[in-house]
C-alpha cells in the first residue's frame, strides 16, 4: 500500500485503485469535500506526474480521455483548486509523493495499461440522487429525470413556464461552463428540439445561468456530471458520426432544416401565448424574440 496524507487529502493506492478522500480542512473546496471519496482504477489512469516547489508541491493524477463522467462534463474547465485529482503536498512530504508516483507508474507499466481515449466510462461519476441550490434556481437529478425549479431571482421567462422536468432519453448532452467570479457561467441541458436553440443562458428554460456564488455555482458540476454518466458514451456518438454514409446534396437535406425551423416556430408560439397573456412585457418579449429569431439564420 503506497499512501500520502496531506492535509488537502489523502491518497492510497492498494495495487489495483487509487482511492482518493478530500480533507476536512477549511482550506479544501466545497466541491471536493462535497462530491467526497473517489475510487479510480489503474485502467482508468493514463499517468502520475509528481511536482515539486519551494514552499509547497502538487501530485497531478491524469486520466484517460473519457475515462471519467466528471472530466467530460467540464472539459478540463474545473479551477484547479477543485479538481479532485490534484493534491498539495508539503515539502517535507516529497519523499513520499514521489514513491506513491513511483508506484502508480510501475503499476500502470506492468499492467500494461493502454493511453488510447476510453470506449466507456471506468468511474460512476456522482452518485445520485442530487441536488444542488444555485444562483437561477435548483436543480435535481434521480437517474432518470431533471428537474429544474426556478429562483424568485430567475428572468420571468422561466419563471413562466413552470418546472422543467427533463428525461435523460430525451437528452443529447449537458454544457456546463463554470461561473469565474468575473464571467458568469451556465449549466445547459440540450434535447433533440433544443440542440439549434441559441438562447442566452439567462433567457433559455432548459438552462441556468450561473451568477451568484461561484463557489456554490460550482457544485452543479456535479448534476452535469451525474447526467454525462448516464448519456451514451463519446465513443458511441462518434461511432454513430464515423459510421454514417455519405451525406445527402443540401437540396435533399431540407426536411432536417425544416425540422429545426419547426422547433423554432414552436418557441415562437409559446412565447405569443405568454405574451398575450400578460406574462411578458412587450421589451421581454422583443428581446426574446429577436433571440430565437436568430436561430432561422
Amino acid at each position: 500500500m503506497a499512501e500520502i496524507i496531506q492535509r488537502d487529502g489523502t491518497w492510497a493506492f492498494d495495487g489495483s485503485t487509487v482511492r482518493i478522500t478530500p480533507g476536512l480542512h477549511r482550506s479544501v473546496p466545497l466541491f471536493r469535500q462535497t462530491y467526497g471519496e473517489i475510487t479510480v482504477p489503474l485502467e482508468a489512469v493514463s499517468g502520475i506526474v509528481h511536482e515539486p516547489e519551494r514552499k509547497r508541491g502538487r501530485l497531478r493524477l491524469r486520466l484517460r480521455e473519457g475515462a471519467d463522467p466528471l472530466l467530460q462534463a467540464t472539459g478540463g474547465r474545473l479551477p484547479d483548486a477543485a479538481d479532485p485529482y490534484r493534491l498539495s503536498v508539503d515539502v517535507d512530504r516529497s519523499g513520499v509523493a514521489e514513491y506513491v508516483a513511483e508506484e502508480i507508474r510501475r503499476a500502470l507499466l506492468l499492467d500494461q495499461v493502454p493511453k488510447e481515449p476510453a470506449k466507456s466510462y471506468l468511474l460512476a461519476g456522482p452518485p445520485v440522487p442530487v441536488s444542488v441550490r444555485s444562483s437561477d434556481g435548483t436543480v435535481s437529478f434521480d437517474g432518470a429525470r431533471v428537474r429544474i425549479d426556478w429562483a424568485d431571482t430567475s428572468d420571468r421567462v422561466k419563471r413562466a413556464t413552470g418546472p422543467r422536468i427533463i428525461a435523460v432519453g430525451d437528452l443529447v448532452q449537458v454544457e456546463w461552463l463554470p461561473n469565474s467570479g468575473y464571467e458568469d457561467g451556465f449549466l445547459r441541458f440540450v434535447t433533440r428540439e433544443t440542440v439549434f436553440s441559441k438562447l442566452p443562458p439567462e433567457k433559455d428554460p432548459f438552462a441556468l445561468d450561473l451568477w451568484g456564488s461561484a463557489r456554490r455555482d460550482l457544485l452543479t458540476a456535479l448534476v452535469a456530471a451525474a447526467v454525462t454518466a448516464r448519456l451514451p458514451h463519446p465513443s458511441v456518438r462518434a461511432g454513430e458520426f464515423t459510421d454514417r454514409p455519405p451525406q445527402p446534396p443540401a437540396a435533399a437535406r431540407v426536411p432536417a432544416q425544416a425540422d429545426h425551423h419547426d422547433v423554432l416556430l414552436r418557441r415562437l408560439r409559446e412565447l405569443g401565448e405568454l405574451h398575450r397573456d400578460g406574462v411578458l412585457t412587450d421589451e421581454e418579449f422583443a428581446a426574446t424574440k429577436a433571440a430565437v429569431l436568430k436561430g432561422f439564420s
